[in-house]
């Protein structure tokens, strides 16, 4: 089975706000997405920024064969959202779209707004997989790390307003990502031993950040450590991110501003983990990742072809 993530980037028909600006540039879009997903051949992927369901159906038609699709029901105030392709049938199981209960609203500007939710559903499906009970999936997109300020400024008046702002995008990244953990938790259902559990997306924040690791659980026993090989009363609850299995050459998933940074992420529970073969960012086999360098202009991009962020999957036996 190859299972992976991709960050379909802005997947929205023409002519809207945020879509290409006409027919054309749709068309390059979805084709250059669609060679990257026949080339891939996943079994099950999930995927980041569905503007519109129909422009999902238009990729997958120019794809080519038959897919089954899972689409959050809460998507940003752009439209976007998250879900999963499968060429088995999926089971939806969750799609959550609030903080925990224990965790209070966090403040998200200067005048002191706050939210309770993620800006962005969690997607949950079961699908079939090796094990009897199948493989039990969680998609998510987590706040980006692109800061905006009143009246839509993507630049701060001056160096405190942007701090302030970077703080406010932290607080809801983290706590976004503690209801990721909430979600991962469920999916566990007390024993990721026991079950096949994977949790993939956008985090939008590297393998070492704070937000990364608290949606692993437990810390310690990661792969390449000296306690991987070694049980522990954490392997119940823990995620594994399988970033040290990708080579050291292609262990990123965007380049921002000119630095290669990996914030697209893989986890898999302790029965998953040690059935991993393979893991990689863009295409198996390919070369160089050709990904174009991103600033702090969302605009930017509006109507290239194909996606500022590469897959990142596994291969299990």
């Amino acid at each position: 089975m190859l299972l992976g993530t991709w960050n379909l980037e802005n997947l929205y028909r023409p002519g809207g706000e945020f879509g290409p600006p006409d027919e054309a540039a749709y068309e390059a879009k979805l084709a250059a997405l669609a060679a990257v997903v026949r080339d891939l051949a996943p079994d099950v992927l999930g995927v980041q920024e569905v503007g519109e369901p129909e422009a999902l159906d238009d990729l997958l038609r120019t794809v080519g064969g038959d897919w089954h699709v899972a689409l959050s029901a809460h998507p940003d105030s752009r439209g976007i959202r998250v879900g999963v392709i499968s060429r088995t049938a999926l089971e939806v199981v969750a799609d959550t779209h609030a903080f925990p209960p224990a965790l209070r609203p966090v403040q998200v500007d200067d005048a002191g707004t706050t939210t309770a939710q993620p800006g962005r559903g969690f997607l949950a499906v079961r699908t079939e997989g090796r094990q009897r009970d199948g493989l039990w999936l969680g998609v998510a997109h987590l706040k980006s790390k692109l800061l905006t300020y009143p009246g839509e400024r993507f630049f701060p008046h001056d160096e405190g307003e942007r701090a302030r702002y970077g703080a406010y995008a932290l607080y809801r990244r983290s706590a976004e990502a503690a209801s990721l953990r909430a979600l991962a938790d469920e999916l566990l259902a007390g024993d990721g031993r026991e079950r096949d559990v994977a949790v993939v997306g956008d985090l939008n924040d590297e393998v070492q950040a704070a937000t990364t690791q608290i949606v692993l659980g437990p810390p310690g026993s990661e792969i390449g450590t000296p306690g991987y090989d070694h049980p522990d009363k954490g392997d119940a609850a823990r995620l594994w991110d399988v970033a040290p299995l990708i080579p050291a050459d292609r262990r990123y998933s965007r380049i921002n501003s000119g630095r290669r940074e990996l914030i697209d992420h893989v986890l898999v529970s302790h029965r998953l983990v040690r059935r991993v073969t393979a893991a990689d960012t863009g295409l198996p086999g390919d070369g160089a990742l050709r990904l174009p360098s991103v600033g702090t202009d969302p605009g930017a991009r509006k109507g290239e072809p194909g996606s500022d962020h590469a897959p990142v999957w596994i291969r299990v036996e």
